[in-house]
């Protein structure tokens, strides 16, 4: 930690407010003190005021260099961002990239719950070590930021913000002008950070990378059983254990391969089928070393198949592996990160204007796992530091659905989520679902994500905005967000909490654009995958969530589907009132997650001994209500589904072409446009009213959408721009409306 040199003249610079900030911490012994039968006055402090400061202050600098926990933040680049570009009045911005490293104590009780942590190498203060790989967009005159921190949780080492708010393309070291996409977030003068905290990625591609510290026993790395399994789309010659590219896996041991099992089955649920041994064999790939920033900490291991993967089927890999890391640490080090870019007044931090701080507040956000990984961040009480600070004032978990995830046991797999038919059986969609408390009557226990916090920290409980797509509730257990476990009731929502849920939407947004007339095989699925584009709402609710923790200001209540308002049911088709439509076929499988026995010791102490494991009983999940058109009810509703020229579902099956037929294709939805004519529907028998049938020509639709347009603006789900752009958007549509 930086070392302050206690003065008078430092103690004048901190000024009344650090007086009193100050005064807060000291004992009471001190602040109480007398003289002349007076207080001390706050305004007009003494000389012995003064030296009772000084005191104190060389206090809190031991018991905070004692702690250690970001202890150096080197920056190898700084250069302009967008050629120079000025975003309004926030004007130009600058990139950082570098490398923080992290010391943690292993004994305090912030980091009781992290796996492993007690067997890691610690350094002679007693201090475990790890690093990660920072990146940062900042305002080049960091006075004319907003004094905000959006902290975006990379995706599996990807940078995902600027996709999702400034509808940038896809960049990893983003640079250019193009990489700025809308300039959304620069505009409202956001400063975004970045950090690793995957300890099991490859380097490559600009990803961001933790490098965790060993697990190990009587000096030597530890060994136990781990499961890799594997699918594809299509036929490939091998598959890496870890299914995605770009990822390392733990390594096999000598005796593990000589034991191992290696079995093939077509869906999750049917029997495993062995494959012999000599048919299949393991090539271990050392990572290559990044020019700059942190070393891959895993090799990346290949699977080799006689004949080849074929599409659809889920191949396991299970043996003993070696190689443990703490998983874990990647939580404490986006605590002390951003504790450090908040908190930290030296001239260490990037984010400080000479003696001016700038940053006053810290949002997180999201997306898929990386939502998943802040509820569980939450859920394990890391928004407190370990001073007892709020690292977070907001949090935003998006497209999480119901989960936690593998971040924080020994051979963790962080990578992996819950499917209804791919790493079904991993442990991420788990107890508790709910942020306020619920119960689970499997395992007889009470519990909920901000249990922990609202019980040791209330003060650092943070604003909640849970944002999800209609897929969530068909693929990632969305339901058991908002009910109880067997989904009999409804969930009673913390007060820092908001839930909106999207109609009409899949998992990652479109473009907006419609499939061409006619079309419905889209290759590895059964229909076109949904093009809906709800990115509007989210730039939206970033404005009214920054009001609310800026201004108090209230943000839109929640919306969500409800089993009081009778729009959540169960997924049956009868339940749900989803028309029979020509040629679709209505899913008759849904993501439930279990309850399973990883062996005794998994509770206790995050160790997995049973493998595969055995599932003991499975959660209820329920999905939204549908519309005579089949959209869903009781949500919010793009001005897209709320004049629809299409029935738009979160759900999509897997073509025959990708095997596994009728299984959920992962994380897709669908889109079923309108016939043109009324003749045409009675011809293919669609029981869904014509475009023409609906709208007497393109003026009248275009008229009906700029109402829908407005009402969103006025109750604050679209912003005026995004409003415009919807408009001029519209004038593509124009040829579902031509004779």
């Amino acid at each position: 930690m930086s070392r302050t040199i206690v003065t008078n003249a430092v103690i004048t610079q901190v000024g009344n407010n650090g007086y009193r900030e100050i005064l807060a911490r000291m004992p009471k012994m001190l602040v109480s003190r007398q003289r002349d039968g007076k207080r001390y006055s706050l305004q007009e402090p003494s000389i012995m005021v003064r030296r009772l400061l000084a005191i104190w202050l060389v206090f809190l600098w031991l018991s905070t260099t004692s702690r250690a926990e970001l202890v150096e933040l080197v920056i190898h680049r700084r250069e302009p961002f967008a050629g120079g570009k000025p975003f309004g009045e926030t004007g130009p911005y600058v990139k950082l990239v570098g490398v923080a490293r992290f010391a943690i104590d292993p004994d305090h009780p912030a980091h009781r719950d992290i796996v492993d942590l007690a067997l890691a190498p610690r350094n002679a203060q007693g201090k475990v070590e790890f690093r990660a790989d920072v990146y940062i967009l900042a305002p080049a005159d960091l006075r004319k930021g907003n004094g905000t921190i959006l902290y975006d949780v990379n995706n599996r080492g990807n940078k995902l913000a600027l996709v999702y708010f400034n509808e940038a393309p896809g960049n990893n070291d983003p640079t250019s002008e193009a990489d700025a996409g809308n300039g959304f977030l620069m505009r409202r003068g956001y400063t975004i950070v970045w950090s690793g905290w995957i300890g099991e990625l490859l380097p490559g591609n600009h990803r961001l990378l933790l490098e965790p510290p060993p697990v190990l026993e009587n000096g030597r790395t530890v060994r136990g059983l781990a499961r890799f399994e594997m699918s594809t789309d299509i036929p490939v010659d091998w598959l890496p254990l870890s299914r995605r590219p770009g990822h390392g896996s733990y390594r096999p041991t000598e005796e593990g391969l000589r034991k191992a099992e290696l079995t093939w089955r077509m869906r999750e649920g049917d029997p495993r089928v062995p494959i012999p041994r000599e048919q299949w064999r393991v090539e271990i790939v050392p990572p290559k070393p990044p020019e700059q920033g942190v070393s891959g900490t895993l090799p990346e291991v290949r699977l080799y198949v006689a004949g080849g993967f074929r599409p659809g089927y889920l191949y396991e890999l299970v043996t003993e592996v070696e190689g443990a890391f703490v998983q874990g640490v990647g939580f404490a080090g986006v605590r002390d990160l951003v504790s450090f870019l908040r908190y930290d007044k030296s001239e260490r931090n990037p984010l400080r204007a000479g003696d001016q701080a700038t940053i006053q507040r810290a949002y997180a956000f999201g997306v898929s796992q990386s939502g998943r990984f802040l509820r569980h961040f939450l859920y394990l009480g890391f928004n407190a530091d370990e001073h007892g600070r709020r690292v977070f004032d907001a949090v935003w978990p998006h497209v999480s659905g119901g989960g936690l995830g593998f971040f924080n046991q020994r051979f963790a797999q962080p990578t992996r989520h819950n499917g209804q038919h791919e790493d079904h059986a991993y442990p991420a969609d788990m107890f508790p679902f709910t942020y306020g408390d619920s119960y689970d009557p499997f395992q007889q226990r009470e519990d909920g994500i901000l249990r922990r916090l609202r019980r040791e920290h209330p003060e650092c409980v943070p604003k909640i905005f849970h944002t999800q797509s209609a897929a969530e509730y068909w693929h990632r257990s969305g339901s058991l967000v908002h009910t109880d476990p067997q989904g009999r009731q409804d969930a009673v929502i913390p007060p820092q909490v908001r839930i909106y849920a999207f109609a009409g939407t899949q998992h990652s947004p479109g473009d907006g654009s419609l499939p061409a007339p006619g079309k419905l095989n889209s290759g590895h699925t059964d229909l076109p995958t949904n093009p809906a584009n709800y990115r509007p709402f989210l730039r939206a609710l970033l404005d009214a969530l920054d009001a609310w923790v800026r201004d108090n200001k209230e943000p839109p209540p929640s919306v969500y589907p409800t089993l009081a308002g009778g729009t959540l049911v169960p997924p049956r088709q009868q339940a749900t009132g989803f028309p029979s439509l020509p040629g679709v076929r209505y899913p008759e499988v849904i993501q439930r997650p279990q309850l399973f026995d990883y062996g005794p010791e998994f509770i206790t102490r995050g160790i997995i001994t049973q493998e595969p494991p055995q599932p003991r009983a499975s959660y209820t999940v329920l999905v939204p209500k549908c519309d005579a058109d089949g959209n869903e009810l009781g949500m919010l509703r793009l001005p897209d589904i709320a004049v629809p020229l299409a029935t738009y579902t979160g759900w999509n099956l897997r073509h025959r072409n990708a095997g596994a037929e009728a299984m959920l294709a992962n994380l897709q939805g669908a889109c079923i446009p309108f016939v043109k004519t009324a003749a045409e529907r009675r011809r293919l028998g669609d029981p869904r009213p014509a475009i023409l049938e609906r709208y007497r020509d393109f003026e009248d639709y275009r008229q009906r959408y700029q109402q829908v347009c407005e009402e969103l603006v006025r109750q604050r789900w679209l912003l005026p721009e995004d409003r415009d752009r919807l408009l001029e958007k519209l004038a593509e549509r124009k040829v579902w409306f031509a004779p």
